[in-house]
């Protein structure tokens, strides 16, 4: 029987086989050399090297697991044939010990092995490092680039040795770059942004370094910042892009954020975390940032919208997302959640889409006034069609606004259910369950899709 299985994987193309090694780590593609003659040569030829250091096996002290892993890398890129590959993907802990080694796998991954994409990771995970391994950063040298055909460059915790004349020289291969735990000036970042000029995509996460950070680019399309924290510095953030269609804001904390040409966005992202100083007041900053992007067609926010109430400084009376049809809200869905849906809702009047993300919360509600908390919610959707409830687990507060939805909706036609499993003290367990559909047929009313899911939690229909 075990003949007959090589045999048959055997008289696969070739093609297939080296697309099948592709999802491997380049140690374990090495090791199907083993299975037969026409295997032996192909993990040499496979389009891409994956090179994960914390896969690598462990040695104890005194050798040094790092050691060998170096050897092992450059004895792989001795044996492999010069073929292109798509995809170099290198993680290790970095020593200064280990510079020339490195210098020469990335030298070699661009010049020699034309790849197209670059991922280099000296982080992996805190519980690789000690103290002496964070003292120790890998440069990297950026001028490199230029003799190679990278497209996508990925690059975490290291520092950029940019070429002198970096503004003036053309990376134009690349058009996407991801930087994390990277130093990262405001000088560097100007310089990187005029450098590739046919840069598309910018992910920066955890950096450092900057004071006025200016992203101005005619060609960028997407930018995602990710956890920039405001130390004690009145730091802003100038985005001057034109041609940007998609921006995400995760835990930034700038002091002063200024958005301009916001005529092509069209997706905006905001999530600011609870228990960050001043949290509400930088998730104010950047949802304003909507009062110049008035296109924005998909937002994904949090919902803080009761604070839009009676924050003491209030948004404009002009401030409406008319273009909006389609939102992705994090919430929960006590009173105070309701108000603020509620408040939301009224500047989406083309709203036709609503997903529902439950927002776990650490803190309890602001304190509502007794107005407010004896007030009827009024939910205004006259072009919502359809709702979706991510890890809904019908609570009371849950089945409250599931009768809200279906009494007010007047162009609603379906509600998701997107159920999980309620752990021991009542946390949302990781496991989903079948979804429900509720939909609207005609002048019967609404019913649900009972004969392909199984029994809700609760019983939806005795309680609606």
């Amino acid at each position: 029987m075990e003949e007959a299985s090589n045999q048959n994987i055997n008289n696969l193309p070739e093609e297939l086989l080296l697309r099948i090694l592709t999802f491997l780590p380049t140690l374990d593609s090495i090791q199907t050399s083993l299975i037969s003659q026409k295997w032996r040569p192909l993990w040499s030829r496979v389009p891409s090297l994956n090179l994960p250091f914390e896969l690598f096996p462990s040695y104890e002290p005194p050798l040094d697991t790092r050691q060998f892993f170096a050897e092992f890398i450059d004895r792989v890129l001795i044996l492999r044939s010069n073929s292109p590959i798509h995809t170099f993907r290198l993680s290790f802990i970095y020593h200064d010990h280990y510079g020339s080694h490195v210098d020469s796998w990335v030298r070699s991954a661009i010049t020699h092995l034309h790849a197209r994409e670059l991922h280099l990771d000296f982080f992996i995970h805190k519980d690789f490092h000690d103290e002496e391994t964070l003292n120790h950063k890998y440069d990297f040298p950026f001028s490199v680039l230029r003799n190679g055909y990278v497209e996508n460059l990925c690059v975490t915790r290291c520092d950029l040795t940019l070429p002198a004349k970096m503004s003036t020289m053309r990376f134009c291969s690349i058009g996407s770059m991801y930087l994390d735990q990277v130093y990262l000036t405001d000088h560097i970042m100007s310089d990187l942004i005029l450098g590739c000029p046919n840069l598309e995509a910018l992910e920066l996460q955890n950096c450092w370094g900057h004071h006025h950070l200016k992203i101005c680019s005619t060609r960028l399309q997407k930018l995602v910042l990710g956890y920039f924290y405001d130390s004690e510095l009145q730091e802003t953030l100038v985005i001057d892009c034109p041609n940007l269609f998609s921006i995400s804001f995760d835990c930034c904390a700038f002091d002063k954020f200024v958005l301009k040409n916001a005529s092509s966005l069209v997706e905006f992202h905001v999530d600011i975390v609870h228990l960050i100083d001043g949290s509400y007041c930088y998730w104010s900053k950047v949802v304003r940032l909507l009062g110049q992007a008035t296109n924005v067609k998909h937002l994904n926010v949090q919902n803080w919208w009761f604070k839009f109430l009676t924050s003491k400084d209030p948004f404009p009376k002009s401030f409406m997302l008319h273009n909006l049809n389609l939102l992705e809200l994090r919430t929960g869905f006590t009173q105070y959640d309701l108000v603020g849906m509620a408040a939301l809702l009224k500047l989406c009047p083309n709203l036709e889409t609503m997903i529902l993300q439950y927002l776990f919360k650490i803190g309890e509600d602001d304190r509502l006034s007794e107005e407010l908390l004896n007030k009827p919610v009024d939910l205004s959707m006259p072009s919502l069609k359809q709702v979706t409830m991510k890890a809904y687990t019908a609570t009371e507060d849950e089945l409250n606004f599931l009768k809200i939805l279906i009494g007010q909706g007047v162009a609603l036609q379906k509600i998701v259910l997107a159920r999980t499993q309620v752990g021991e003290e009542g946390q949302i367990g990781e496991r989903s369950l079948p979804l429900v559909v509720l939909y609207r047929e005609g002048s019967q009313g609404w019913k649900c899709s009972w004969a392909l899911y199984p029994a809700t939690p609760r019983s939806i229909d005795s309680e609606l």
